[in-house]
């Protein structure tokens, strides 16, 4: 008898901010996304085993990982600010502080 079992992750993009990214310094659109990987058992997703946040800058690529707690105040973030992201600053994968004035 065999039993086959594994993992597979998934990918949520949760949001779209502007944010001042921390390796490049331009105020550009950043997604907020969430990576859950769940247990298989016999190819059927059963619970998950791990979720991670991380924000990635649309401008260089750079991928900061941001905590549970800071991904719900972004997500709060974006759906304040009408569905066309919020703005914020972000440093090194912080959380932002105050809004980003042109």
């Amino acid at each position: 008898m065999f039993i086959l079992f594994g993992t597979k992750g998934y990918l949520y993009q949760l949001a779209i901010l502007t944010l001042v990214c921390g390796r490049c310094g331009n105020p550009a659109a950043h997604t907020l996304r969430k990576r859950v990987t769940k247990f298989t058992l016999f190819f059927v997703p059963l619970f998950p085993i791990s979720t991670k946040y991380a924000t990635q800058c649309t401008f260089c690529g750079a991928e900061n990982k941001v905590t549970a707690q800071d991904a719900e105040q972004l997500q709060a973030q974006a759906a304040a600010g009408g569905g066309q992201g919020g703005q914020g600053q972000m440093y090194g994968g912080q959380a932002p502080q105050q809004p980003y004035q042109h």
